[in-house]
């Protein structure tokens, strides 16, 4: 019937949703049905970083959420760790924060209101440093603390980032260095050095905001923010479409002092495992590293950089550009006209 709403199931995904594999989430709801909203641009089914809703002729929603618990010992500190890491999916898509609403699990009787308004002022710090407003939240007693945000902004309807979009003739940057998730666990196992502590908690706590903007001034192809999959997982997102794949010089890739030791002591944590289970068949070239090595490549990340591909005649004007910003970006590979792979070089 003209004009009206057809329903549609998510027993099919499209783009790397399919060819990657949902995730809990999306097998959670794969077989229900919702209509097939005529504003919605980009949802769970392209593996896309947020929503993307079209509400008026040249202005969508791009939309988000994430929470997780402590990684940091300090409060402040994971605050500020948790903001940005949300922010983060909204500066991947290309948008700008306008609000934020906090999810909050915390334990009060057990830690005190002086842990948790500390945390929620290290996320504040962030978010007003994105210019994103906390219109409010939502908190639960939990005997696990968490902390996240639900982030929405703007973003140009014909004009926003996709993951998976990359063509041939593009080279990769890469906007921070790797390796949160090992200095994280062999902070648990009291093995982490200051030096590894101090660069990822750094890197943590700085926003994607400035190499988002300096990158929406170059012409984008493809863009996602390294994250829970880790560098070579979130690589075959963008090698998921159908034009190009992607090669990365692993050698490229900066890493945080004293990782590769800690990758040595078997210090991965168990998303890595889980990481290289799923994805390791979309990559070729693995047999040429060593385990610990292979653990650095899927290490989960948090509040990681931003992995972008930009055609090569852009790609060193952009580079210098972020660099003059203070990003201490590198780039790290180039498509390649093999749609669907992920090739790893040293």
């Amino acid at each position: 019937m003209s004009g009206s709403i057809e329903l549609t199931k998510y027993t099919t995904f499209s783009g790397c949703g399919a060819k990657l594999g949902p995730g809990v989430l999306e097998e959670a709801l794969c077989g229900l049905s919702q209509p097939a909203y005529p504003g919605m641009l980009a949802d769970f089914s392209g593996c896309e970083d947020a929503g993307v809703f079209k509400i008026a002729p040249g202005i969508a929603l791009v939309q988000t959420v994430d929470f997780f618990p402590p990684i940091v010992d300090d409060p402040f500190l994971f605050g500020r760790i948790a903001a940005a890491n949300a922010l983060s999916d909204v500066y991947a898509m290309g948008g700008r924060a306008l609000t934020a609403l906090a999810l909050v699990s915390f334990p009060v009787s057990k830690l005190g209101l002086d842990a948790l308004r500390a945390m929620m002022e290290g996320g504040l710090d962030a978010l007003v440093e994105a210019g994103c407003a906390l219109v409010g939240g939502h908190s639960i007693d939990d005997p696990e603390p968490k902390l996240g945000y639900a982030v929405t902004g703007l973003v140009d309807p014909d004009r926003f980032w996709r993951n998976s979009t990359i063509v041939p003739g593009c080279s990769i940057i890469f906007t921070k260095p790797i390796g949160t998730g090992l200095v994280n666990a062999a902070h648990k196992r009291g093995r982490a050095s200051a030096a590894s502590l101090e660069a990822a908690a750094a890197s943590m706590r700085s926003l994607n905001k400035t190499a988002a903007e300096v990158l929406a001034r170059f012409p984008v192809a493809a863009c996602t923010d390294v994250t829970g999959f880790g560098l070579a997982g979130h690589a075959c997102e963008m090698a998921a479409g159908d034009k190009a794949g992607l090669r990365i010089s692993f050698g490229a890739v900066e890493q945080f002092p004293d990782i590769a030791s800690y990758a040595a002591e078997g210090f991965a944590p168990g998303g890595t495992g889980r990481n290289r289970q799923g994805r390791a068949r979309f990559v070729d070239g693995l047999g040429a590293f060593s385990e610990a090595e292979l653990d650095i490549a899927f290490d989960p990340q948090t509040s990681g950089g931003l992995l972008v591909a930009l055609p090569e005649s852009s790609a060193g004007a952009a580079l210098a550009a972020l660099r003059d910003s203070g990003i201490a970006a590198r780039i790290i590979g180039e498509t390649t006209d093999r749609p669907g792979r992920v090739e790893l070089v040293s």
